[in-house]
């Protein structure tokens, strides 16, 4: 089974020494963010260029993330230019804006109409400064709003995950009853502390939610991967799955076919059930 890596930001380094490291982790591939926006002290042009070229020796391998905020200069232009040089998605760190603000809603209406998955960062953020307000999962509610657009919770909102396993829920239920409706993944990248690891999972798969296809295995990694911090998270998920009891399918889900149905590449058409009155 090939495992993608949702989670892993550019530190400079080679492409080519990068997948070496990937495949010391026994994983395929991974997707690929930018280097930061507006503190970063790169323009736009050399951080997607940056990005671009990382990644285009190894298509469907290495999947280039363009790291925007709303704030910066021409946001919305800049999504546009990305999305048509070939960038796969977008990542998005709400540090000093809720997702909510008239910048940050105009900006993810652009991005659902190019089609582009978001990887937004979830729950606490160790930047240091007072952010957490901005990160609890149930400001992403106003999404709703939005048709056709994709994004996952990056760390499944530590401390928050069970406000995120909910938000979740309600995802679900309007995903099943619209047409075009936003639709919501989990990022297992830590996040969770070890402690907390098998709460979240056996929380995560026996909730009663339609769960299946929407989690994703990432790790926080950088370009110059740290393989032995990847084959840890895979050993502890995959123990506790075997104690769950996850089939081969489900596995399979989490690292390969959920990520190729994110970016858009498996092209897989895929529809909810509505949640029934226990399942609220």
């Amino acid at each position: 089974m090939q495992i993608y890596d949702l989670h892993v930001h550019t530190n400079g380094g080679a492409p080519d020494a990068f997948v070496e490291q990937l495949a010391a982790a026994g994983v395929y591939g991974a997707a690929v963010f930018s280097s930061e926006p507006v503190y970063g002290g790169l323009s736009y042009e050399r951080r997607v260029e940056a990005v671009l070229n990382f990644c285009a020796d190894y298509p469907n391998r290495l999947f280039p993330v363009y790291w925007i905020h709303p704030f910066e200069n021409r946001a919305a232009e800049n999504a546009i230019d990305a999305a048509a040089r070939g960038i796969a998605g977008f990542k998005i760190i709400c540090n000093n804006f809720f997702v909510s603000d008239p910048a940050s809603m105009e900006l993810l209406r652009v991005i659902a109409e190019l089609g582009k998955p978001v990887c937004f960062h979830s729950g606490i953020l160790w930047d240091g400064e007072v952010s957490g307000q901005y990160n609890r999962p149930l400001n992403w509610e106003c999404l709703l709003t939005i048709p056709k657009l994709k994004f996952s919770m990056g760390h499944c909102s530590w401390p928050w995950y069970d406000e995120c396993i909910a938000l979740y829920g309600k995802f679900q239920n309007a995903f099943a009853k619209r047409n075009n409706a936003c639709e919501m993944f989990f990022d297992l990248t830590p996040g969770t502390p070890v402690p907390y690891r098998r709460d979240l999972l056996a929380k995560l798969f026996t909730v009663g939610y339609d769960v299946k296809r929407n989690i994703m295995f990432g790790t926080d990694c950088e370009t110059d991967y740290n393989s032995e911090w990847s084959k840890k998270w895979q050993g502890i998920d995959n123990g506790i799955y075997a104690d769950l009891g996850l089939d081969e399918e489900t596995r399979k889900c989490v690292y390969h076919d959920n990520f190729l149905r994110f970016f858009g590449v498996s092209g897989e058409e895929y529809k909810k059930a509505a949640l029934t009155c226990d399942g609220r």
